[in-house]
């Protein structure tokens, strides 16, 4: 437990070295024709004042401006495991569509709470994944057909205990074999602050690299641990990374949004070649 707690206090230290990032502006990130991704936590709609509040997330959810969004706790987590969102409002406030899935009730949204909004797009394929470990965990795996081009997006929310973190890790990196070269993110509250060969996060690399969107957005009212990440496959799909921090993000959420844009055009131009070579670069090859 010392050793745990040690472990935990160095992760909290680093973090607080680390400037806070500037909130990513999506109005140029448009402009360059980058597309907005975001993950967000909403800790079952509950914020930091102890309130639930469900149009107060939908109402951040909508400031965060993004073009996809995955979150995580939408669910209740027992009992008919109902959605806490309203998607029409969203659909009609933020013009954020739900990915269909198959919930675990009739009134239930996501898939052990993870859901994925889209603004625009078609859905070729959804996959929901159990993950192994002591807690009830899981991931959505989407391929989404853009204007932009093809992307694979896993959506996901880890568990607490590192062992079950590193085997819920393998089990996504099985998720992107079968991409035939599409693009992939991987989203989600990945619940892992270290970083290095200690971070369970390692058993991703070299496909994504955990150390690239490294930015602290937990907890919302004083951010110190990077527990929200966006990865990319290839790395330079993603081309930044930012907390989403503003007064009412703080308060409606535990957890701040991260917030991404990502540049499908720069990855059309790489044929298969370039991204071997770059995985024999890191060892892969």
């Amino acid at each position: 437990m010392a050793k745990a707690q040690g472990n935990l206090s160095a992760g909290i230290m680093a973090a607080i070295r680390k400037r806070r990032p500037t909130v990513v502006n999506r109005d140029a990130a448009v402009n360059r024709g980058d597309i907005v991704i975001a993950s967000y936590n909403i800790h079952k709609c509950v914020g930091t004042d102890g309130r639930f509040d469900p149009p107060r997330i939908a109402q951040v959810i909508a400031e965060i401006g993004a073009d996809i969004v995955a979150l995580q706790e939408a669910d209740q987590r027992f009992g008919e495991r109902a959605g806490l969102l309203d998607l029409e409002h969203l659909r009609r406030e933020a013009h954020l569509v739900s990915v269909p899935i198959s919930p675990f009730t009739e009134k239930g949204h996501g898939w052990h709470g993870n859901v994925l909004l889209i603004r625009e797009g078609a859905v070729s394929d959804v996959r929901q994944l159990k993950l192994p470990g002591v807690e009830p965990r899981g991931a959505l795996v989407v391929d989404l057909d853009l204007k932009a081009g093809p992307l694979r997006v896993i959506a996901a929310h880890l568990g607490l205990l590192r062992h079950s973190r590193a085997r819920q890790a393998e089990t996504l990196l099985k998720a992107t074999a079968d991409g035939a070269g599409r693009p992939t993110l991987l989203i989600g509250d990945l619940n892992e602050w270290r970083m290095g060969k200690r971070s369970s996060l390692s058993f991703l690399s070299p496909i994504f690299d955990p150390s690239h969107s490294a930015v602290a957005s937990f907890p919302s009212r004083f951010p110190l641990l990077p527990l929200d990440r966006v990865l990319g496959n290839p790395h330079h799909l993603v081309t930044s990374v930012a907390v989403h921090d503003t007064p009412l993000a703080r308060v409606a959420s535990d957890h701040l949004p991260v917030k991404a844009s990502i540049d499908l055009k720069v990855v059309q131009k790489d044929g298969p070649e370039d991204e071997k070579a770059r995985l024999a670069d890191a060892g892969q090859g």
